[in-house]
């Protein structure tokens, strides 16, 4: 205590006890309410610290005056006033920072304050220095150490760091797609994880490792095994975490364990990992659970365990209702057969809330500028559209849950669809009802009752417009299929009418305009269709087809391509396209784009044959021959691909091969003769005469008045030595003079066949020895295949020149073969020896 007495300087003896009674205003407390300085002190920061308590101790019969300074245990923030150490003597300042100054004035000189210093106090502050008890007079504080790189503390900071970033890159990845980028740097974040780890525990000691690195290190590397269906993979790392005691709240990644078991089908093991991580969630997270329920349920469903799946949605329903809930718990109960069931069902889907704001929140309720322009912003925004997408979802539910439910709950359909109706109607969703009387009348379409179904359409004609204008669009479709085309434009006018915006109603419209010819009309129509909604397709397909129809092929190719950016693997569309480019004679192009088709449609025949039709103009002729020929594997009974393999065979001198097709196109069209002739041709080239002889007779049984047949049965018995031959030579003679006779009674000189019954003997030449009609695909063909005999070519047995001559084959003449075999052929065809006579011949 002693140690805070301040020793007042000595006065004179005189003056002892001179000024005892003056009374000094420094120590007047009662009035430092008025103090105006103490104050404002007070107000400050250092003002609201506690005072320092000062206990001044007077002794009147001693020489000096002791003065103890007692300070609070808190520090105290003073006012610096003068404190009297006297009477009549100097004063001294007393600082209040905690502590007080113990310095006493002698011979005019300060003891040091070493108590203060640590606060900024020193003799220089007595002396008149500026106050500066941060020491900021000092000048910058000098630069910051620099760090040690090579420190092991700062090479872990490094690499964990490093490590975050892979893992934000392998997520970023994962999101843009990039599926196998995004596994790679999961790879290589768990391998410096590792790293890590090792680092940290010759360092550190092993509390110190980073638990959330490695956890969330190890939960991106197993979500991109899943991402990349490794299954196997990402089980083995879910493992690697759920086993680890240190991670907590790691047992409910059993769930995603579950959805990769469910993934590979593996459904016990699924219902396992679920209903094991359901017994890890506690209650509070309500949510959690019900999804993983959803989950256990629809695994049930999968494996046909529908009671099971009845008790997990049923709980979920009576817990916390939604859509998808509701809708499995139809679908199991329409698997178990439960009609009541099944309708209970329906109505709690009906009833489960869509908790999204009314649409009259979307419409302005004055003309305030501020309040529309909020509107606005907000008509189209993410939580708008999020509405509707929940609406849109919760509408294709229950329209599902209708179709399905409504031909088994009652005793037929139609009573079901009025059931479903007429909950429909008591719900929020009043707009529904009218889509399930449509879908009523498509039912009725389905199961062919035309009647029933336009009765249901025709009941929407007073509805309201929106839909009044589907019903009329759907009759108009309906009549149009049938044909007739005025009250399908009648119910066409009707929809327009009822929604001049309907772009359904107008290209149907625009169909009965183009039923009727007038092409330009229906173009304006499909136009209107598409400034109403460009995506509908149904109006570019049929503007593309008017154009082509009105020879305006770049314009259809136009629409064509923009139809295509819509529909990316439309077959029509690929075909519409490359029948374009084959109308503007581009062939590469046309070739181009049914490569596309074939590859989205590869079993289409008419598409492979139109390839090779094309390669063949092209005079690609293997590349012809694959695409007709698998063509034809996929549709044997087309006669035009028929036809070109038969030619095909026959010019690469390979008739053995053209005989089966021959054979398949007779069978085909038995009633027409040439089939069989190219038959009976091809055997005699590949020297099967006997094969030849037999099929001939068997034509000339099937069709007796065929010139040709007899032509080749008079030629084939002269050349063995038959008897028959006279028979079929003079058959032949009174074919030939009927068939002059009747030449002369038409006397037309139409190229062709003259009468009914030679086209029916597939006769279709005139007397220049044609027999098969020209048409576009003859220059495609071989002119040896299209050519049958004439009939006013004579037989001569006078020399072999002529008899060689007077031998049209059906397959047209045979390529050069060499000069020996030509020379062999010759003699066995030689018949000159056999007599024939004159009236044999023709005339």
């Amino acid at each position: 205590m002693m140690q805070n007495v301040h020793l007042a300087p000595e006065t004179d003896e005189d003056d002892l006890y001179s000024g005892y009674n003056d009374y000094n205003p420094t120590y007047d407390t009662e009035e430092l309410e008025n103090d105006t300085a103490f104050q404002q002190a007070v107000r400050t920061s250092h003002g609201r610290r506690p005072p320092v308590c000062a206990l001044h101790i007077w002794s009147k019969n001693i020489k000096n005056c002791y003065i103890f300074m007692i300070t609070a245990k808190i520090p105290s923030t003073a006012v610096t006033r003068p404190v009297a150490t006297g009477y009549g003597s100097k004063t001294s300042l007393a600082s209040s920072m905690g502590r007080p100054m113990t310095g006493a004035i002698q011979d005019g000189v300060t003891r040091p304050m070493t108590a203060v210093r640590a606060a900024g106090f020193t003799k220089a502050a007595l002396r008149g220095s500026a106050f500066d008890p941060l020491g900021q007079s000092r000048g910058p504080a000098p630069p910051l150490e620099a760090k040690n790189e090579d420190s092991p503390e700062e090479k872990i900071r490094q690499l964990e760091k490093k490590v975050n970033e892979l893992v934000e890159e392998s997520c970023i990845a994962n999101s843009c797609g990039d599926l196998k980028l995004a596994l790679e740097k999961a790879k290589d974040a768990g391998r410096k994880e590792r790293v890590l780890v090792r680092q940290r525990e010759q360092v550190t000691t092993p509390e110190n490792i980073n638990l959330d690195l490695t956890y969330s290190v190890l939960f991106n590397l197993a979500s991109q095994y899943s991402a990349n269906e490794m299954y196997a993979e990402a089980l083995n790392t879910y493992q690697v975490i759920v086993k680890n005691k240190m991670f907590s709240n790691a047992g409910r990644l059993k769930v995603n364990m579950g959805n990769i078991y469910l993934k590979q089908r593996n459904y016990s093991k699924a219902i396992k990992f679920y209903r094991m991580a359901l017994d890890q969630i506690p209650s509070v997270h309500k949510e959690m659970r019900i999804k993983i329920m959803q989950n256990i349920g629809v695994t049930f469903i999968k494996t046909g365990q529908y009671s099971d799946a009845i008790n997990s949605f049923e709980h979920i329903m009576s817990m916390a209702p939604n859509l998808k809930a509701g809708f499995n718990l139809i679908l199991s109960y329409f698997a178990v057969g439960d009609q009541e069931k099944m309708k209970k069902a329906f109505q709690k889907l009906i009833a489960v809330p869509l908790e999204i704001d009314e649409d009259d929140k979307y419409i302005s309720p004055n003309d305030d500028p501020h309040t529309n322009l909020v509107i606005e912003a907000i008509k189209n925004d993410h939580l708008r559209q999020m509405e509707r997408e929940r609406k849109a979802m919760a509408e294709k539910y229950i329209m599902t849950a209708a179709k399905l439910i409504a031909p088994v709950i009652e005793t037929s359909f139609a009573v079901g669809y009025d059931w479903c109706v007429e909950v429909v109607k008591a719900s929020q969703y009043v707009e529904l009802a009218n889509d399930l009387e449509i879908n009523k009348a498509i039912t009725y379409l389905r199961q062919k009752d035309f009647n029933q179904a336009v009765e249901t359409l025709k009941m929407f004609e007073k509805k309201d417009s929106r839909v009044k204008s589907a019903a009329a669009t759907n009759l108009s479709f309906l009549y149009y299929l049938e044909n007739e085309f005025a009250q399908a434009s009648s119910y066409a006018d009707l929809a327009v009418s009822s929604d001049r915006y309907n772009p359904s109603a107008l290209t149907n419209k625009g169909n009965t305009v183009f039923a009727n010819g007038d092409y330009e009309k229906a173009a304006e129509f499909y136009k209107e269709a598409l400034r109403n909604d460009s995506s509908c397709t149904e109006a570019l397909y049929n503007i593309g087809l008017t154009y082509k129809k009105l020879n305006r092929l770049d314009e259809a190719l136009d629409y064509f391509l923009k139809l295509h950016a819509i529909l990316r693997n439309s077959a029509q569309v690929l075909y519409q396209i490359a029948n374009v480019y084959e109308l503007m004679e581009d062939p590469n192009q046309a070739i181009e784009w049914l490569m596309q088709l074939i590859s989205v449609v590869p079993t289409d025949s008419r598409a492979l044959s139109k390839l090779g039709e094309l390669y063949d103009g092209e005079g690609d002729k293997s590349q012809a021959f694959q695409y007709y020929y698998e063509s034809y594997r996929y549709f044997p009974s087309n006669i035009e691909v028929i036809e070109w393999l038969g030619a095909y065979y026959i010019d690469t001198q390979f008739c053995e091969k053209a005989i089966q097709y021959f054979e398949r196109a007779s069978l085909i069209q038995p009633v027409q003769v040439k089939w069989q002739l190219m038959v009976a041709s091809c055997f005699r080239r590949s020297g099967n005469y006997q094969k030849a002889l037999d099929t001939y007779k068997d034509i000339h049984r099937k069709f007796p008045e065929n010139v040709e047949c007899l032509r080749f049965l008079v030629r084939l018995c002269t050349d063995i030595g038959l008897k028959e031959v006279q028979e079929y030579a003079t058959k032949l003679k009174r074919l030939e003079k009927m068939k002059e006779i009747r030449e002369q009674r038409i006397k037309s000189g139409r190229d062709g066949s003259g009468g009914p019954r030679s086209r029916r003997e597939g006769s279709a030449g005139s007397d220049s020895g044609q027999n098969c009609s020209a048409s576009s695909k003859g220059e495609r063909l071989s002119a040896k295949l299209r050519a049958l005999p004439g009939t006013n070519e004579p037989y001569e047995s006078s020399s072999n020149k002529e008899i060689d001559a007077s031998y049209v084959d059906p397959l047209g003449p045979q390529i050069a073969r060499p000069k020996t075999a030509a020379k062999k052929r010759i003699d066995e065809d030689d018949f000159a020896d056999e007599e024939l006579g004159d009236d044999l011949l023709p005339e």
